[in-house]
């Protein structure tokens, strides 16, 4: 069992930076691939980016790269999302995610391949 806790969003402007974190609670956290989605209202959840156990391979949506880096902290069980240059379309609920599957070595971008969740915290970009 994996407990999440998303915070860091806010309300910020265009161009702005914001970084998320997701803490863990549970010995088991080291040996999950973990990833972060979003959803806007009146869409789907969708793929941010991954990050795997070990933490040496990371994926990101395509509408993120260059501007997102998933990183993690396996002593403070917490995983971070840094987003750079946040855009109105960034407007979303961010979830962080625990597949629950110890040292998987395929990282996921499918929500439903992923087992436990946070609460999510919302990211609003607006001018």
């Amino acid at each position: 069992q994996v407990l999440l806790q998303e915070s860091g969003g806010g309300l910020v402007q265009p161009g702005d930076s914001l970084r998320l974190s997701c803490a863990a609670s549970g010995s088991t956290f080291v040996s999950y691939n973990m990833g972060w989605f979003r959803q806007a209202p009146g869409k789907e959840r969708e793929f941010v980016a991954a990050i795997s156990w070990s933490g040496g391979r990371t994926y990101y949506a395509d509408s993120v790269k260059g501007r997102f880096t998933i990183s993690k902290d396996t002593a403070k069980s917490t995983v971070y999302l840094q987003m750079n240059s946040l855009q109105p379309e960034d407007t979303a609920r961010y979830f962080c995610a625990a597949n629950g599957r110890a040292y998987a070595t395929m990282v996921d971008t499918t929500a439903s391949r992923y087992a436990y969740w946070g609460q999510g915290t919302q990211v609003t970009v607006s001018s």
